[in-house]
């Protein structure tokens, strides 16, 4: 077994290229470029439009590779789901858009490897928490509200972990 080498980069979602960052990188380590961008835009092909993190391995002996694929961060989930651009630049008086608890919900549980929250009322919070940097309303609500209802049950519903 030889030497892994691993090299991460930030990627469009389906539009990675043997341009940088990945060519320079994995050029010299003698692998086929083009094989490792079109596995990485087969993988990341459902957050187009978003910068999502990946990290290829490369076995320098037998060249073979293994692209993992990270999430792309809150604000971009947040952003696409909106089909918005970019956040709000002055989210206390701009708002960019409005979310269903459900569109939450389901952004949380695309980050619950990522997020801190044990469980997923507190992984409900935490994106709240980036709708409200963002200039986000929540079922037309400021998200802090919406975490409010959070502590006071009124999600429990929808919030509670299916196992």
């Amino acid at each position: 077994m030889g030497e892994k080498k691993v090299v991460e980069a930030l990627v469009n979602g389906g539009q990675a290229t043997a341009g940088p960052p990945l060519g320079p990188a994995l050029g010299p380590l003698g692998v086929n470029v083009l094989a490792i961008v079109n596995k990485i835009n087969e993988i990341t092909k459902d957050y187009a439009g978003m910068k999502v993190p990946v990290k290829i391995s490369v076995d320098t002996d037998n060249k073979e590779f293994e692209v993992t694929v990270g999430t792309p961060t809150t604000a971009a989930l947040l952003v696409s789901e909106l089909g918005v651009s970019k956040g709000s630049g002055t989210p206390n008086t701009d708002k960019v858009g409005n979310l269903s608890m459900e569109q939450v919900v389901k952004i949380a549980k695309m980050k619950s490897a990522d997020v801190l929250g044990r469980d997923l009322k507190a992984k409900v919070k935490e994106v709240l928490g980036t709708g409200v940097s963002m200039g986000v309303t929540v079922e037309g609500k400021d998200p802090r509200e919406i975490q409010n209802e959070i502590v006071e049950g009124k999600h429990d519903a929808l919030l509670t972990e299916q196992v």
